[in-house]
């Protein structure tokens, strides 16, 4: 039988029981190498300056000054809600051109997208706990009721509605 090998490549004599073979495979092989793990990010530091509050409070509060500068006289703003299916990207656009065709036309009324997950096959407008403008449900493809619908005219429908 022939000699043993030792890691060093000193040759020594193999137990008679014992034989290797000299074939290395993938499973076998010497000092299979391991990657260290990626080494934890540091910590960003954040950098105060005196006088200057918190950026995303600044935000916040700048948006409300928004608001309440777009506000009616009356003190009550309106909020409108459009539903609008996320199967078909023809209801995200009609969903986008009758929003800024809204807020265009009436100053002060926020007007929300999907506030919450949307019902299959739905294209719907409606006030905030109130008044249903458009409702159609269920449609199946290729959606031709909500596509025969003339959006510009829905838009002016709602803003008589609304004011």
């Amino acid at each position: 039988m022939a000699p043993r090998r030792n890691a060093k490549g000193e040759e020594t004599a193999a137990p008679a029981a014992v034989s290797l073979s000299p074939r290395r495979t993938r499973s076998g092989a010497v000092g299979k190498r391991v990657a260290p793990p990626p080494a934890a990010p540091k910590p960003k530091k954040k950098i105060r300056i005196a006088g200057v509050k918190d950026k995303s409070v600044k935000v916040k509060e700048e948006k409300k000054k928004e608001a309440g500068e777009a506000a009616p006289a009356t003190g009550e703003a309106k909020s409108i809600i459009i539903e609008a299916c996320k199967q078909c990207n023809a209801f995200k656009t009609r969903a986008l051109k009758v929003k800024e065709g809204l807020e265009s036309g009436v100053p002060g009324i926020s007007v929300t997208i999907n506030p919450e997950k949307p019902r299959r096959g739905c294209f719907e407008i409606r006030e905030e706990g109130g008044e249903i403008f458009v409702s159609l449900l269920n449609m199946p493809r290729p959606f031709t009721p909500m596509k025969k619908l003339d959006m510009d005219e829905l838009i002016q429908d709602i803003i008589k509605k609304i004011a």
